[in-house]
């Protein structure tokens, strides 16, 4: 016999709570399932050790934080791998760098300078600019910056050859400057010059120019060529040039650039109107310079000798601070350079000297004219 619960025939039609009308409002989907607290063991499982018949399954919350938490530790290791790659790609850079910069503090040191005139030892000749240029021997001298012409560059050691390029054209640039710019040659501007300076030298560069003197280290014309202007003008601004540069190592941060040049300048008379009594006067300059990496990368240099003869230049003169020529039909005056005492102790010393101009330096007399038919 059935029980109450449980009819035989099921539980007629029409009666309410019958069939399945009663469990409809109940719907396991699936992500009521995935929700759920409790979790029923497999029958595998349940013929295991389990005792229990379920087992409690993390909230949704929870999954979702700890995935979050790993997303996050993966995401710092990444960000910490990718950190140490670029510390190291910044060291391996900045070696690379210091390998070929090394660190210096070594200061610049000054020029040390020597201006000798050099005597005429007769009248000096005069004409036309052109024609005594044709007589003398610069006659195949070029003109202008063309007359200082670079050597051929081979890298050295420690420096390459753009290095070496860069060294050079330095050169180049402060020898225009400072002896065939024709402001600085009449004593209107230094600035052009100065500008290609080390740092360290500016001072003793500013006291030449402003104060020279004749002590071996402030002639303003150890640092360039200029004259004096009251006494002479140009007879033409563009001068003749040779000579010769040769670039040196001379340690691992160090490169020398030895120049060795010959100037000729057409000068006359200041006021003059004429250019028929002009008459040349040369000037020879030799050059140490020096350069550290700081001054190849800035394009200036450091001037460390300066070796100048200049004539026709009376022994008199004080060529510190300009070169005074002596001009077209006159002599030297016999004076020779000024006494020095050497039991005057205490006293300022002086590098005064003076040298005799060779003929040969002088443009020859012109030949006799060709008779007419």
């Amino acid at each position: 016999m059935a029980g109450r619960g449980d009819p035989p025939e099921g539980t007629p039609d029409g009666v309410p709570g019958g069939g399945e009308d009663e469990y409809r409002s109940v719907v396991f989907d699936e992500s009521f399932i995935r929700a759920a607290r409790l979790q029923e063991y497999s029958a595998r499982e349940r013929m295991g050790e389990h005792a229990e018949a379920v087992r409690s399954r993390p909230a949704r919350g929870a999954e979702a934080d700890a995935e979050a938490v790993r997303s996050r530790s993966r995401h710092g290791a990444l960000a910490i791998v990718l950190m140490l790659a670029v510390a190291f790609a910044a060291v391996v850079y900045m070696s690379a760098r210091n390998t070929y910069r090394p660190v210096t503090d070594r200061r610049a040191e000054s020029l040390r300078i020597m201006v000798v005139p050099l005597a005429p030892q007769g009248t000096v000749p005069g004409g036309e600019p052109a024609a005594l240029y044709a007589r003398s021997p610069a006659a195949q001298f070029r003109t202008g910056a063309a007359g200082i012409t670079l050597p051929a560059v081979r890298r050295t050691a420690h420096f390459s050859d753009s290095q070496v390029m860069t060294a050079l054209s330095t050169v180049k640039d402060y020898l225009v400057r400072s002896s065939l710019d024709p402001d600085v040659l009449t004593g209107n501007a230094v600035r052009q010059v100065r500008l290609l300076l080390d740092p360290d030298q500016l001072d003793q560069f500013d006291r030449s120019v402003e104060s020279p003197a004749d002590d071996g280290w402030h002639a303003a014309t150890g640092w360039l060529v200029r004259f004096d202007t009251t006494e002479v003008a140009l007879a033409d601004t563009t001068a003749r040039v040779r000579g010769t540069m040769r670039p040196a190592e001379v340690g691992a941060d160090a490169l020398e650039v030895t120049t060795d040049h010959t100037l000729v300048y057409a000068v006359r008379p200041a006021g003059a109107s004429t250019l028929a009594d002009a008459s040349l006067f040369t000037v020879r300059r030799e050059l140490t310079f020096r350069f550290d990496r700081e001054d190849l990368r800035m394009h200036r240099a450091e001037v460390l000798t300066s070796r100048v003869q200049a004539g026709p230049q009376a022994c008199s003169s004080d060529p510190s601070g300009a070169l005074h020529p002596v001009l077209a039909g006159h002599r030297a005056t016999p004076t020779g350079p000024a006494v020095t005492d050497p039991y005057a102790l205490g006293t300022r010393t002086t590098t005064a000297l003076c040298g005799a101009l060779s003929p040969r330096a002088q443009p020859s007399e012109p030949g006799p004219s060709t008779p007419g038919p």
